[in-house]
């Protein structure tokens, strides 16, 4: 006889116990042991949150390597199924050899699971007929618990669920998340409701009582906005370092739509127009994507969404400066080109109506597809064709958490018919979707690489680009991991080429995500190390760096509304010396509309407990010397470039903390 030690851990987590009897059977290249019942002293207590337990399994002869584990829990007379979170289990050999078999995967039920020990391999070198049998009935259980659906046409695809309890277990919010959320929303609710604010559909008539909306909810960078929020050196600063700073170009030659001349426009520090574009000092935001868009109802009101082109200049002293505004696309009598040297409120009204249009543009384009539709796509996609063994499911499965929920919830409490930005924003309705379709149809591969889009955009120079300056630095301390791990598995091209499973992740990807549209640069296949590196790296940053980048902020510059109106309610001036301070709270939202972004805003930017910082991997999936190896030298560069942005930010007036790993999260998780 022989004797196996093994070792179960159950995950400390909320309901992850379970009092039901659990068997064990080992399957090796040699045999397999008897079904076996892990009794233990500790009895009820043998499978609680948190513990590690340990048995032994008896075998006549050596099972030789093992290739996986088959466990099924029963439930005992007159006691209920439960459902049970094991993390993973240690085995140890009667010749020395010790296999780990990660799990975390929640068992609910009273049928056979079966799990791989835990050495990565591709499709190729699994050459066990166990192996490969338990390889093909994961993944087409798979296929069935994450199933493609089309949620409306033109968008990236999505995870088909009825509701968040259809989702498979292990995707859903833990019970700690689940109870924040919730109180979260439900806390700013009840505020809002006890101050009279969340059914009030009258006009704003004292801009300083906006600030008493979430007089408790209030950050250093809200205030600091709601004191500069009309300051042009303010308004450049967040098409750097705000929530939206995918949108800002280097301009060389101005668009025939928006003709401002040298007599039109005062640059500080001297020069003309044309001479500062040639020096490479003159930037243009352009909000084409707005243009034709049907805007809102709301509160009966017809609302205004337009689709401005702004002028900013880098001066001497380094500020960005915005020069001038025009405000729809197409030139006209009544379609005025706005500038600093305007009447105080025709200036600020022009800057309002960017910053309004800016809100939609980001929270549609930037946010909701480049970083939430896609990461539901690249998951999906990993879940479909990727079992638990693949070098890749074990790289990439800690950036996917909860990211199936939080979009799920996003359809159903934020885009749905009855969604709040539906029904509050100035894009909501018909609107929306024409942007995302429009954001889809230009949405390129480059533009998701930060390195490539930075470049195409003309910004390497660009000086205090906090954003840029933390990405490209996170970038390629992605970069540099991804290659490690990837290389280390995959040491020449041509073993790329033959892993199947490589090519059916990325075409599920290119179809569902980028609705198989080529001009986009997207790979279908892959046939180099270099190529697969690099898309894993866009991977991992779009659903952590980038994520970060563009929601952490929401609050802070949009818990003030004059800097960030989700819609507004009055036409922008058609002619200049017609605004006024009465004019532009008229303009303003709704208290109502005003309220629903505000405390939107602040639950999206909230932080939960079981956060999970970028590079921090709780689940043991990696078990070999060198991949472990490089987690480790990943978490240490993520450390030091943590280091140098606190040191950096206690010299900003505004410090730029959204790209910091250690508030970076690992996926899309709210």
């Amino acid at each position: 006889m022989v004797k196996y030690e093994v070792n179960v851990s159950t995950c400390n987590l909320a309901q992850a116990t379970t009092t039901n009897n659990v068997f064990l059977k080992l399957v090796g290249t040699d045999g397999e042991s008897k079904r076996t019942w892990l009794a233990s002293i500790k009895g009820a207590a043998t499978f609680f949150a948190g513990t590690d337990t340990s048995f032994s399994i008896c075998c006549p002869t050596s099972l030789g390597r093992l290739v996986l584990i088959e466990i099924d829990k029963q439930r005992l007379p007159l006691f209920p199924e439960d459902s049970w979170f094991p993390s993973k289990i240690r085995v140890k050999s009667p010749e020395g050899d010790t296999y780990n078999f990660p799990i975390y995967r929640w068992i609910s039920d009273s049928e056979v699971h079966l799990f791989r020990e835990g050495t990565a391999l591709r499709i190729f070198d699994d050459d066990h007929h166990l192996g490969k049998y338990s390889r093909e009935k994961e993944l087409k259980l798979r296929e069935t618990l994450y199933s493609w659906d089309v949620y409306k046409e033109g968008l990236s695809h999505c995870m088909k669920a009825d509701n968040p309890l259809c989702l498979p277990c292990e995707v859903r919010f833990s019970f700690t998340k689940t109870k924040e959320f919730v109180l979260t929303a439900s806390s700013g609710l009840v505020e809002l409701n006890l101050k009279g604010l969340s059914f009030c559909q009258k006009n704003w008539t004292d801009i300083n009582a906006i600030s008493k909306v979430f007089c408790n909810k209030k950050t250093d960078i809200s205030e600091y906005v709601r004191q500069h929020w009309k300051e042009d050196a303010f308004f450049g600063y967040q098409y750097l370092n705000g929530v939206n700073p995918s949108l800002i170009q280097r301009c060389s030659a101005l668009p025939g739509n928006f003709t401002v001349t040298d007599e039109m426009v005062f640059l500080r520090g001297g020069g003309s127009l044309t001479d500062e574009m040639q020096k490479g000092n003159i930037f243009l935001c352009d909000y084409k994507r707005l243009d034709g868009v049907k805007p809102n109802v709301i509160n009966g009101k017809k609302q205004y969404l337009m689709a401005p082109l702004v002028l900013l200049h880098k001066t001497p002293d380094d500020k960005l400066m915005p020069i001038a505004i025009q405000l729809k696309q197409t030139p006209a009598d009544d379609n005025p080109i706005f500038f600093p040297s305007d009447s105080e409120y025709d200036w600020l009204m022009a800057k309002i109506f960017v910053r309004s249009a800016d809100f939609n543009e980001h929270q549609l384009n930037v946010h909701l597809l480049r970083t939430h539709l896609l990461a539901e796509v690249f998951a999906v996609s990993l879940l479909r064709n990727m079992p638990m063994v693949h070098p890749l499911y074990k790289l990439l499965i800690p950036h996917t958490r909860y990211t199936l929920q939080i979009n799920f919830l996003a359809r159903l409490a934020l885009i749905s018919e009855t969604g709040v930005f539906t029904q509050f924003a100035a894009s909501g309705g018909e609107g929306m979707y024409a942007i995302l379709k429009k954001s889809v149809s230009s949405m390129t591969y480059s533009s998701l690489c930060m390195p490539d889009d930075i470049a195409e955009r003309g910004l390497e120079d660009v000086p205090n680009f906090y954003y840029r300056d933390d990405g490209l630095k996170l970038w390629d301390i992605i970069h540099r991991f991804v290659k490690g791990v990837l290389g280390h598995y995959y040491t020449t091209d041509s073993e790329v080429c033959l892993d199947s499973e490589l090519h059916k992740w990325i075409r599920d990807i290119f179809e569902h995500g980028f609705l198989s549209q080529a001009f986009t640069g997207i790979p279908q296949s892959f046939s180099t190390v270099d190529e697969l590196v690099k898309f894993v790296t866009m991977v991992i940053f779009t659903g952590s760096g980038q994520h970060s980048a563009v929601n952490t902020g929401q609050y802070d510059y949009g818990g003030w509304m004059p800097n960030t109106p989700i819609s507004l309610q009055l036409p922008p001036p058609t002619s200049k010396g017609t605004t006024s301070e009465e004019r532009m709270l008229q303009t303003f939202p709704d208290v109502n509309t005003t309220v629903q972004g505000m405390s939107t805003m602040w639950l999206l930017s909230k932080q939960s407990s079981d956060f999970v910082a970028l590079g921090v991997y709780p689940e043991e999936h990696f078990f070999e010397e060198v991949p472990c190896k490089l987690i480790r030298d990943f978490q240490g560069e993520l450390e030091v470039l943590s280091t140098l942005i606190k040191n950096r930010n206690k010299g900003l007036d505004i410090p730029y903390t959204y790209m910091d790993p250690a508030v970076v999260e690992n996926s899309v998780a709210i």
